[in-house]
């Protein structure tokens, strides 16, 4: 139902005249396959073609437009020499050079005795003049017709900056004029024209300045990028309030059982964050809750404090992980507190035999089994819950949000509480978790050391080899991390099989080995081995990053930690300080650093602090890498950048919040623009929302 006005924007850019199936598909790649992604694909740099001098003022290097008579074409008698031709004006000459030419196209473009403008850039070569291939050769009489600033758009191979830059400027020429959807005192107070106008601003840069993210036009853009985002979300969780969900009430005998078996007291946002879910789950609309928690903060007990609250209810829970190793070791704490409290709990994975995963799934459907824990293996249609009230989705950003309803389906009106150990910066949340309540985590629970982080130089490889060998000595545990697992051509890291046989040379069989392409019994057995003391030094890649807890492992060797993102490298080190000794965490890096990796360095060593070195990491890095969010179900902007507009962000989702308590079902007049916004920045799926109640 995508409005009539927009039709011209979302045909394919095949429409677009001289582009074929084959530039087509370029541009697919580069940008997307409508008229509207080559609109969203702005200039990062420009040509100057002002410089308009006569031939004995032409700055040498430099791009200039000029205005020259065609004296000769001078043929090469050698093919492999270029063609040359002469051209002149009253102040001197110049030789245009052209290799692999075509002599009838040159000729009949450059007319012996006529008038042309050529732009290019000019060189001297053996004291004369010359410019190679210009790149635009016109007669006078379309002079004015010649862009004086040209923009300079990516490119992706294959496509030229003609043939893309033609394209875009016709995709720009079928952008309508749409009714305005922002405030008219906002827009007024920000100084912004229309949307149109703004867009066609964007690719019509003057100036180097004018490619900035702070321009008014990109302001604007941006703005309108952000509020469909805001409006969307805004959407779809006034729906989430309305959908009928149930009253889950326990009465606190299970859990009150599990805590008295915690070997610690609980941390006061553990408790804030538990009396948040509880009052949620006794509430009548639908729980959709965010718990956030750094590494090692205690997320599990709280989730598991709010699955006893489902089976106090007399009904169920299951929690969800995103590998088998995860959803083992959550089974592992959860397990021994939940047979304290007297409840049944069952482990679901790929691997399990089928005499085991029959007793669970039967466990499950008649309802004596109370609490799941397992990976994708609980979509499975086979698995049937009596009564499933409460879904907890670990690490949410490696599931989709179709995942997430397909295990809530399992249930009648499931209760949602996702948990992430990735500390997401304000802004990202905003963006990408506006539609759920949000519980944080803040504290570390006590008796975590801090972890003493040091940034050494790859070069000083032997003297971290003595320093591991000194601390295995003692029984310690060493995490020893690669970032590829073979030999790569194109990226000369240290792979992690050859690290892997290099220390197995110095300490022998007490080093093991994991990667992401063994398979899921391999990878457990040597996580079993290294957590029982057989293996003490374990190589592995960014596997390990979620979850692994073995507490007597002290030490973390991140090599080329220059490779990897902020907030990734705080993942790793929070493998080690789990136990009771002092731990260390070793940067090796390859000098020279590059500004951006000094300062991710710099971070790490001031600060453990989750949240902080988040909000550094979107700084540094931008939102689409942050949590390799191509997969994560991120919002991709366009025209937004997470850094640089914090303040848009949160006066869009202010403008959002305004708008549904005025008009929740956008019937005003302003309403239906805002409509067209969501189908234009293809947010139509909480249109839908709209026309489904």
């Amino acid at each position: 139902m995508r409005p009539e006005i927009l039709f011209p924007l979302f045909a394919p850019v095949t429409s677009l005249p001289g582009i074929g199936p084959r530039l087509g598909k370029l541009m697919a790649k580069l940008v997307g396959d409508k008229v509207v992604s080559l609109c969203w694909h702005l200039p990062s740099g420009l040509i100057d073609r002002r410089l308009a001098p006569k031939l004995a003022d032409a700055p040498e290097g430099t791009i200039v437009t000029l205005t020259l008579v065609v004296d000769g074409h001078v043929k090469p008698g050698n093919p492999r020499q270029p063609y040359k031709v002469r051209c002149r004006d009253e102040t001197g000459f110049i030789h245009l050079v052209f290799f692999n030419a075509r002599p009838d196209y040159l000729l009949s473009a450059l007319p012996v005795g006529e008038t042309r403008v050529v732009s290019g850039r000019v060189n001297r070569f053996d004291a004369e003049l010359q410019m190679t291939h210009p790149d635009y050769i016109v007669p006078l009489a379309d002079l004015p017709s010649l862009q004086r600033v040209e923009p300079v758009y990516p490119l992706t191979a294959g496509l030229t900056p003609k043939v893309l830059g033609k394209a875009i400027r016709e995709a720009l020429t079928r952008a309508p004029d749409l009714p305005e959807w922002a405030d008219p005192a906002y827009l007024k107070r920000q100084g912004w024209s229309a949307w149109r106008a703004s867009l066609q601003t964007l690719h019509q840069p003057e100036e180097e300045r004018d490619l900035g993210l702070d321009t008014p036009a990109r302001q604007r853009l941006a703005f309108d990028e952000l509020l469909a985002n805001q409006l969307a979300l805004a959407l779809v969780r006034a729906r989430q309030r309305r959908m009928a969900g149930r009253r889950i009430v326990g009465s606190g005998q299970l859990q009150a059982k599990a805590v008295a078996a915690l070997p610690f007291a609980l941390t006061p946002s553990q408790k804030r964050s538990v009396a948040e879910i509880q009052a949620d789950m006794a509430a009548e609309s639908r729980m959709l809750r965010l718990l956030q928690g750094d590494v090692g903060s205690g997320k599990t007990v709280v989730a598991l404090l709010a699955m006893l609250t489902a089976a106090e209810s007399g009904s169920q829970a299951a929690l969800l992980a995103p590998t088998e190793i995860l959803a083992r070791q959550h089974f592992a704490t959860i397990e021994p507190l939940a047979a304290a409290a007297g409840v049944q709990i069952g482990l679901l994975t790929g691997s399990d035999k089928a005499k085991t995963r029959e007793a669970v799934l039967s466990g499950l459907a008649s309802g004596e089994t109370s609490l799941a824990v397992g990976t994708h293996a609980l979509f499975q249609e086979e698995v049937v819950f009596r009564d499933l009230a409460l879904a907890v989705i670990d690490e949410q950003h490696r599931f989709g949000v179709h995942q997430r309803l397909m295990l809530a389906a399992k249930g009648h009106a499931t209760d949602i509480l996702v948990m992430t150990a990735t500390p997401i910066p304000r802004t990202l949340m905003m963006t990408a978790y506006g539609d759920l309540d949000v519980s944080r985590l803040l504290e570390k629970p006590a008796g975590r050391q801090p972890i003493d982080t040091r940034a050494v130089p790859l070069e000083r490889l032997d003297e971290v080899v003595t320093a591991v060998d000194r601390a295995v000595r003692t029984g310690a545990r060493v995490y020893w991390v690669c970032p590829l697992v073979e030999e790569s051509e194109a990226v000369d890291l240290a792979a992690a099989a050859d690290r892997h046989a290099h220390l197995t040379q110095q300490f022998g069989r007490r080093v093991g080995l994991v990667h992401g392409r063994m398979k899921t019994a391999e990878k457990d057995k040597v996580m079993a081995d290294f957590s029982t003391g057989e293996l003490q030094i374990l190589v592995a890649t960014t596997v390990i990053e979620v979850g692994v807890d073995v507490p007597a492992a002290t030490v973390m060797v991140i090599e080329h930690a220059e490779r990897f993102g902020l907030a990734q490298l705080h993942q790793l080190r929070g493998r080690v300080g789990r136990g009771q000794q002092r731990s260390t965490c070793l940067l090796l890096y390859q000098p020279p650093l590059g500004e951006t990796a000094k300062a991710r360095l710099n971070i790490l060593r001031e600060t453990d602090d989750g949240f902080r070195i988040a909000e550094e990491d979107l700084r540094l890095r931008g939102a689409g890498e942050l949590l390799g969010t191509r997969q994560s179900g991120m919002p991709e902007f366009h025209l937004a950048d997470l850094a640089a507009h914090g303040d848009l962000l949160a006066a869009a989702r202010d403008d959002a919040r305004l708008i549904l308590e005025r008009d929740p079902d956008l019937s005003t007049t302003r309403g239906g623009a805002l409509r067209t916004l969501l189908y234009l920045f293809e947010r139509d799926a909480a249109v839908k929302t709209l026309r489904s109640g």
